[in-house]
């Protein structure tokens, strides 16, 4: 069981004692908190709002009331968007004129978990200092609710699937006309949360033939609702079954795309981005791209090709937003299959991705392998260490960066030590108690055996 506090939010295991967990007790203090720092923004202001929406998870409903209603009791107007997506809430935020807004989600933690992910005016999250602020206000339970004639107002709202559907189609390097005109069949799997709902319904604007896999949005996670390789079999035999010209995978709050390919093959999470990117930077003849230091250098190799700027940021979308904005990027995000367009948003949105994707498709006119096949091919290793509370990580991260001392080392975020023809990146989790370790290499083999060999020598500290 498990209560992780960050400057991203919070996120835990439902059950359990509170401080522990996130139980009801947390869920309101920490709900209390992000309203108290929303106010205090907004002292001369009278009516504030908050626009709320949550994923399928079966605490979902129950979590989402227990904000709502803390927010009420704080003098906040609630809108709430219901089962929905984190890029949809992200749209919603400015279109409310709201002055934050909260997504009820753990991404792709599996059904025990939940979390409350904290968004500010402009419908992108927090940023650190924000969000230490808001700790501390926990740490502190420094609250005034509001009093009786005083309390907020709560209110539903089921228009923004449309609403961000539409606002998806409007953008001008999508190819609506195209897309339809391509006859394309895919196979969605909604993990049985809200990208069931809404994926299946941007496709059928688009004249896209969708055949369902878990769409059901009860909760109910049929296999690890991380979009990895092992966790995708059964989509993988659906497209090549159906005779589909491609899968698409998204996690529970449809922040994060997977392209499976029509033969069953992983077009991979971190190619979605390189797809996408090449797609729009053909379109604009160029143009600058960010994604993280965990990210495949596939987008580097695309944007240099385009004739752009490729750069690197810390791990965690707020940092890859912070950094596309520093270099005027025209699209960016993280090689988890996370699409940022800012000509859409400053977030990760898979609606989106999944628009410039078919746009894309239908222009090169070629099959989906076959698309794949023409980006530089890279292959990665994604591992993790599980920690306990007596591993110092800092001090491991310290060692192995002056061991590899001689090598292209990067500390912005973990240790990264790029070398000629691969690389590994050891960081910190911000979501689950773990040392992550990505490595990529010219082979998988060559990706395996990096992680490996780092895995064996962090052993060797511990």
């Amino acid at each position: 069981m498990t209560l992780i506090k960050s400057i991203s939010g919070i996120r835990g295991t439902i059950g359990g004692k509170t401080a522990d967990n996130l139980t009801p007790l947390d869920a309101v203090k920490f709900a209390a908190a992000y309203g108290a720092f929303i106010k205090s923004r907004n002292k001369d202001k009278k009516n504030i709002k908050v626009v709320i929406g949550r994923d399928a998870r079966i605490s979902g409903k129950m979590i989402s009331s227990l904000v709502a209603n803390t927010l009420v009791g704080l003098g906040i107007d609630v809108i709430d968007l219901g089962l929905s997506t984190t890029p949809t809430v992200e749209v919603a935020v400015p279109l409310e004129k709201a002055d934050g807004g909260i997504i009820l989600t753990a991404s792709h933690n599996p059904k025990q978990w939940n979390a409350l992910k904290l968004l500010n005016e402009k419908g992108e999250f927090l940023n650190g200092a924000y969000g230490e602020q808001i700790l501390a206000l926990a740490e502190s339970e420094d609250f005034s609710f509001a009093e009786v004639d005083d309390l907020g107002t709560y209110s539903k709202n089921n228009t923004y699937l449309q609403k961000h559907i539409q606002e998806v189609l409007n953008l001008d390097l999508v190819d609506v006309d195209a897309i339809k005109a391509a006859n394309f069949k895919v196979v969605v799997d909604g993990v049985n949360s809200t990208g069931g709902l809404f994926m299946p319904a941007l496709l059928k604007e688009l004249n896209v033939e969708c055949i369902e896999l878990y769409c059901t949005p009860n909760g109910q996670f049929p296999h690890n609702p991380e979009p990895l390789k092992e966790h995708l079999t059964a989509i993988s035999e659906l497209v090549v079954k159906e005779g589909a010209d491609f899968g698409i995978v998204v996690d529970p709050d449809v922040d994060r795309l997977a392209i499976v390919s029509e033969d069953g093959s992983m077009f991979g999470e971190e190619y979605t981005l390189v797809a996408c990117a090449d797609y729009v930077l053909g379109r604009l003849g160029g143009g600058n791209t960010v994604s993280n230091l965990s990210s495949s250098r596939a987008l580097r190799d695309v944007t240099e090709k385009h004739g752009g700027t490729y750069t690197a940021s810390a791990v965690g979308e707020v940092n890859v937003v912070i950094k596309m904005k520093e270099t005027n990027t025209v699209i960016g995000g993280e090689g988890n299959g996370g699409i940022i367009y800012p000509a859409s948003h400053y977030g990760r949105d898979s609606l989106v991705g999944v628009a410039l994707f078919l746009s894309h498709l239908a222009h090169q006119k070629v099959s989906c392998k076959t698309l794949r096949d023409s980006y530089p091919s890279y292959f990665m290793s994604k591992n993790k260490i599980q920690l306990t509370p007596e591993i110092n990580v800092d001090s491991i991260l310290e060692t192995m960066a002056a061991k590899y001392a001689n090598e292209d080392v990067n500390t912005i975020d973990g240790v990264k030590i790029d070398f000629a023809d691969e690389w590994i990146h050891l960081r910190k989790s911000n979501t689950e108690p773990i040392i992550r370790i990505y490595t990529e290499a010219k082979s998988q083999e060559a990706a395996d055996a990096l992680a490996e060999r780092f895995i064996n020598e962090i052993k060797a500290i511990l």
